[in-house]
Order: structure tokens, then C-alpha cells, then sequence
């Protein structure tokens, strides 16, 4: 039997709520479910820094929330960042008797479920197989496959990219078609993969097609397939790739390298959702959703006539403009972060971390290749490192390490280093519980130096129980 996962998190004051649930779950957990639990400090710092990890590692199928005390509902921060995250995961809460009261508030903030001490199996069972199975959308193996191939793999957390996810599940939910605009290694096609797995047609193929990659002569007969006879040496009929994609989507990468004859003949297909294969006497007809994507302004396309225009408005029903790496610097961080501990689990190799010199270079790099760049560049520091810290030798990159903005030096070198101090403030706190006398004997600085740099970013500490010291001359702070 396959067993699905199922996220246990608590924080420091929910101990009591999560002993009581070891104990009912804990006869039938290996037979059915599979439990990892999590207890997060309090602090946005503290909570982003324990659940990202703990949630890239399990991904689970279901999130059970072990909620005590008598703080207001809107006002738990780990309830808060539960249900702001972007991939929607069934949250179910796990409350002591005194929190029965809360329930329709709890619910209103969009939890799935929850259950009231004191926990019994005939309660909690049946929720869990439930939500489960709801997650699952009654698909063997779709689960992991929206894991793998979903929002689960869409890291990072800047404006740009979350504008784009929170869009994504609204993108799978209807049957439209969807365009995807931007450059080269910025996740087109995870997202669109993103789009399908999550989406209704989720169960059938999902078939990507790089039209550029295919000879112009070629490309119908790739499409649309032939019937025997309908050309030389065309001993059999074939199936295209329209019909390979039945039920499910047909993604089209670089749409705008078809050529324009073929360009009419799916223009005729996405209105009639029928076609005819090469040599074939009657139509055929395709149920799929076509996502097609483009590293270049398709309006600049149809402009100079490379492109129809009655095409782009038929496929530009949905659009999703992806960011640039560069212009989301801030997300540099955790993606490398990502990248290195899933290069370190696949090779099966000690865990590396990364220096902040070397998050530094890599923030002020532009990055052509955006985030699959990146990710080649740590994956080949993590295998030939031999120590267990990336330093900033051993990253290598192609040409010089030049930002394309047109900015000034000073301007560029301020932006870099703005970015740096915010992630490494934000993560030092996280390591530290928020404690600033720790955190600043941690990074060798005195504790004025520290809260001058907090309050530049405007980072407020989670266990602050006193006033910062007083503001002191930033010189100190060269």
C-alpha cells in the first residue's frame, strides 16, 4: 500500500496537543500514513527558515496544525504562513478543548478541517483518509507527481514570482488557453507542468514540443501525424502529437519559430479543436488545452509579420509574464540553498553549505541563463568541492560577473550589498531564536551595530523584550 505523507507541525507552546496525537495515530501510522513533525519558533524569520526545509524533505500530502492557548486566531503567525503559502495543501487543525470556540473563525481564515480534544481514532482516521484522498484527486501516484512536478518546485518568495504563482492553481482550475512569456531558464515549462498537474486533465499526458527544434518541413507532420501514403516512404500512419496529448496538454515551447502556413492550420484547430493528418480524408477531433510558450515579445513578432495576429489573441487568452533571475535577486539565496541540498541528496553526498561571500558573488551576477543557470553552477560546486563550505573560488561562472542594469557602479554595489544584509540578517535570527546578544556574537559585531543594521532593513526581532540601545553614529559601523 502507498502511504502518504502527513506534516505534524507545532510550535513551543503545542507540546501538549501533539503528545496527545502520537498517541492515537501511533498503532496505525506505518500501516496507511507516513508522520514527520516539525516544532517552529515563533517569528516570520524563525518559522520561513524551520519549514521550507522540513517541507522540500517531506512533501507531504497533508498539513496537520496542533493548535493550544488562547491566542486569536488571525494573530498565530504559523497559521498565518500555512495559509499563505502558495501550494494549496489540505491544512487541518489539531485544537485543545479550549479552542473549540475558535472553529468558525479558523475556518473562515480558509483551513480545510480540524478536530477538538480529546482526539479519538474514529474522529481523526476518517479526516485524514479524506483529505488525503482529495489531495490525491483519486489518482494513483498523482500526489507525488503534483510534489515533483508542481508549485512544490517553484521556489522563492519576491513579489515577481509569488504575482505568478498565486496565478498558477487560478491558470489549472480553468480550460483556457495560457501563454507564457520569458527569457530562456526562467521555469516556462515548470510552470506550465506546474499548470497541467494541477489542473483537471492532471490524470492524462502532459507533452511538450520545442517548436523550434523542429525542421520547418517537418513540423505538421510532427503535429498532426499522416495516414499512409501521404508522402514518400510514408509506409504507415502516425499518430501527432495532438493526438498523443489527448485528455491532457499539449505545451508548445518557442510557438513563435512555426512557420506561418503551419501557424494557420492550429489557429484552425484551436477554434474547431479539429484537424486533419497529412493525407487523411476526413477531420479529427482532439480533446487537450494547449499552453504555448515564448522567450520573445510575440507583439514584436506579429509586427514584422513572422507571426499572425488573429494566432496571438487566440492563444493570449491567459498570459504569465515569468521574472528574470536578476530581477529577483532576493530569491538567489534560497534557490541556491535548494539547489545544493538536492544535488548533495542525489549524489548522495555530505550536505554543503554556502559562505556568504559566495551567496555575494553569486547576487551580483546577471545571470543570462536565469535560474537554470544557477542551478548548474551549484551543481557543479557541490560535486567538486571537497570541503563542506562553498567558497567564492569555487564558483565558477561564464564571462564576468556583470550586473545588465543600467546602473552606476555605486548604485549596482549598494543594491548587492542591501540585498546580502537583509538575507543574512534574516537568517542569523532564524539560527539564533531572535536572541540578539547571540546573534551578535555570532556575526563578530557589537549589539548597537546589529540593531542599527535591523533597523535599516526593518527587521523586528521575534523575542525582543526590551528597547533597542540607542542610535549610534554610523561610522561605528564601518
Amino acid at each position: 500500500m502507498n502511504r502518504t505523507n502527513i506534516l505534524v507541525i507545532g510550535t513551543a507552546g503545542s507540546a501538549g496537543v501533539m503528545a496527545a496525537l502520537r498517541t492515537v495515530w501511533k498503532p496505525w501510522a506505518s500501516q496507511e500514513f507516513e508522520f514527520a513533525e516539525v516544532v517552529l519558533r515563533n517569528g516570520e524569520a524563525a518559522i520561513r527558515a524551520g519549514l521550507h526545509p522540513v517541507m522540500a524533505r517531506c512533501r507531504p500530502d497533508l498539513l496537520l496544525l496542533c493548535v493550544e492557548g488562547d491566542q486569536p486566531a488571525e494573530a498565530d503567525p504559523v497559521l498565518k504562513a500555512l495559509l499563505n503559502k502558495p501550494v494549496e495543501t489540505p491544512l487541518l487543525l489539531a485544537l485543545d478543548a479550549g479552542r473549540r470556540k475558535d472553529s468558525p473563525n479558523f475556518m473562515q481564515m480558509g483551513v480545510t478541517d480540524f478536530v477538538v480534544a480529546p482526539f479519538r481514532e474514529c474522529d481523526l482516521l476518517p479526516r485524514l483518509r479524506r483529505w488525503c484522498r482529495k489531495a490525491n484527486n483519486g489518482h494513483p501516484g498523482l500526489s507525488e507527481l503534483k510534489r515533483k512536478l508542481g508549485l512544490a518546485q517553484l521556489i522563492g518568495e519576491s513579489p515577481e514570482l509569488m504575482a505568478a504563482i498565486r496565478q498558477t492553481p487560478k491558470f489549472a482550475a480553468c480550460d483556457a488557453a495560457v501563454l507564457l512569456i520569458g527569457e530562456t531558464g526562467t521555469g516556462k515549462e515548470m510552470f506550465a507542468r506546474a499548470i497541467h498537474y494541477l489542473s483537471p486533465r492532471a490524470a492524462h499526458p502532459f507533452i511538450p514540443v520545442n517548436c523550434g527544434a523542429i525542421p520547418s518541413e517537418l513540423v505538421e507532420n510532427e503535429l498532426f501525424g499522416h495516414e499512409p501514403g501521404a508522402f514518400t516512404g510514408a509506409a504507415a500512419a502516425a499518430r501527432g502529437l495532438i493526438a498523443e496529448a489527448e485528455g491532457g496538454t499539449l505545451f508548445l515551447d518557442e510557438i513563435d519559430t512555426l512557420p506561418l502556413p503551419t501557424q494557420v492550420k492550429l489557429l484552425r484547430f484551436l477554434q474547431d479543436h479539429a484537424y486533419r493528418p497529412l493525407g487523411a480524408r476526413k477531420l479529427c477531433g482532439a480533446n487537450i488545452r494547449v499552453i504555448a510558450a515564448s522567450n520573445a515579445k510575440l507583439e514584436n513578432a506579429v509586427r514584422a509579420g513572422r507571426f499572425r495576429a488573429d494566432l496571438f489573441y487566440r492563444i493570449n487568452v491567459l498570459s504569465l509574464a515569468l521574472p528574470a533571475l536578476r530581477e529577483r535577486r532576493e530569491d538567489i539565496p534560497p534557490l541556491t540553498r535548494h539547489f545544493a541540498a538536492e544535488c548533495a541528496r542525489e549524489m548522495k553526498i555530505a550536505p554543503k553549505e554556502i559562505s556568504p561571500a559566495a551567496l555575494l558573488k553569486l547576487m551580483s551576477y546577471h545571470w543570462p541563463g536565469n535560474v537554470r543557470e544557477l542551478q548548474n553552477v551549484i551543481q557543479r560546486a557541490t560535486v567538486l568541492v571537497e570541503d563542506n563550505v562553498i567558497l567564492p573560488m569555487d564558483i565558477e561562472l561564464t564571462g564576468q560577473a556583470k550586473l545588465l542594469e543600467r546602473k552606476s557602479f555605486k548604485a549596482l554595489k549598494a543594491q548587492v550589498v542591501d540585498d546580502f544584509e537583509r538575507s543574512y540578517l534574516e537568517q542569523l535570527l532564524a539560527e539564533h531564536d531572535g536572541n540578539i546578544t547571540h546573534a551578535a556574537r555570532a556575526a563578530d559585531k557589537n549589539r548597537r551595530a546589529l540593531w542599527e543594521l535591523l533597523r535599516k532593513h526593518q527587521i523586528h526581532p521575534p523575542h525582543a523584550v526590551s528597547d533597542p540601545p540607542p542610535l549610534v553614529d554610523k561610522s561605528s559601523l564601518r
